[in-house]
């Protein structure tokens, strides 16, 4: 948005994703409409075989979000060639120095992006992320994957591999597991805590300019089409030299639906790396 030729950007960019799932994005959509924080515009890129916005659910809550004073931006971005391109794609879209990449199967409580961009600012570092919750695992207790690592002072840049001891940590996200983490320990969102991480995947906020250094999603020219972990190596790329951490309380919820990527073959961080 321009005012007196001056471009005007929001606190963050919400860069969403998405491909044939028109009911459960009016469901992530609704999520943002529903936050605290206010100043953020929303970015879709859309690789559907129909057009996302051309349902009556989504047409409607875009419409709400606007009502509410966000710009909906909305990319009919095709052909398809692989995630890591759509990611890149909407990342050169983004203007904010922050954007929040967020899954088109991701549900926000209402004060996550508030959480998220304070907790970034406050620790400077390249990325910062909300775990992902299944519930339907709520009673699914699993005590030896809840290992946990806080960041006692500020993130530092770490370096994590495929394979090695770190890497272990992304068992914590598994099922319902941050939600116990959470309760068990009576973590509050008005002091969220930072920890350390393998790797996140649905709802991670990044600095912009950190991500962009990095070299963001470059690589995708070096992959096939059909891969999966695209995400993951560009957080590990951020983590080696500006840091990144996990965000609990969490607040963010998976809506637990069939990937679009059933080929896991061609996982990038194991494949590049």
């Amino acid at each position: 948005m321009a005012v007196d030729g001056r471009v005007v950007t929001s606190a963050l960019d919400v860069l969403v994703p998405t491909y044939n799932r028109p009911a459960s994005l009016a469901l992530v959509l609704s999520g943002l409409a529903a936050q605290d924080m206010q100043d953020f515009r929303v970015v879709v890129s859309d690789q559907g075989d129909e057009p996302a916005a051309s349902f009556r659910e989504v047409a409607a809550i875009v419409r709400v979000l606007e009502a509410h004073g966000h710009q909906v931006e909305w990319h009919r971005h095709l052909p398809r060639q692989g995630l890591a391109e759509q990611r890149q794609f909407l990342l050169d879209q983004a203007r904010a120095d922050y954007a929040l990449f967020l899954d088109d199967d991701v549900y926000l409580e209402r004060d996550v992006l508030g959480r998220l961009l304070g907790v970034i600012r406050r620790e400077r570092c390249g990325f910062v992320g909300a775990p992902l919750i299944g519930l339907s695992f709520r009673g699914d207790v699993r005590p030896h994957e809840q290992a946990i690592e806080f960041w006692d002072g500020r993130v530092e840049p770490e370096v994590v591999r495929p394979g090695s001891q770190e890497w272990e940590r992304h068992k914590l996200h598994n099922a319902a597991n941050v939600l116990h983490v959470q309760q068990r320990l009576a973590l509050s969102a008005q002091e969220p805590r930072t920890y350390r991480v393998a790797w996140l995947g649905g709802c991670v906020l990044y600095d912009v300019a950190a991500l962009r250094a990095s070299g963001a999603f470059d690589f995708w020219r070096d992959l096939p089409p059909d891969h999966c972990g695209e995400d993951v190596l560009a957080q590990l790329r951020v983590m080696s030299r500006h840091g990144g951490c996990g965000v609990l309380p969490s607040g963010a919820y998976h809506l637990e639906l069939p990937t679009t990527v059933p080929n896991r073959t061609n996982d990038a961080p194991k494949v590049l790396l």
